[in-house]
């Protein structure tokens, strides 16, 4: 039986961008993900800690990982289902 792997996840590079760029950008990118497609969002803007996590879930997609090193920020997003 062939194994099944999962796609990596898209990469967007949203640093030095400022509310609400990121958040719009994201949900933006969520959007054209395949159904449970991963999404990893880097951004700088310190509002993104809020405004991304409420982008992904009003997406219907949920926040895997969220770091921070310094004044950068990671998510891995998951989109939804459907």
């Amino acid at each position: 039986m062939p194994e099944i792997t999962e796609a990596a996840p898209i990469a967007l590079d949203l640093t030095g961008l400022k509310c609400p760029l990121p958040a719009l950008r994201t949900r933006k990118a969520l959007r054209s993900l395949s159904p449970g497609g991963r999404l990893t969002v880097t951004a700088t803007d310190p509002l993104a800690t809020i405004d991304i996590p409420n982008a992904a879930r009003e997406e219907g997609a949920r926040v895997e990982a969220q770091e921070r090193d310094g004044a950068v920020t990671r998510f891995v997003i998951r989109a939804a289902s459907r």
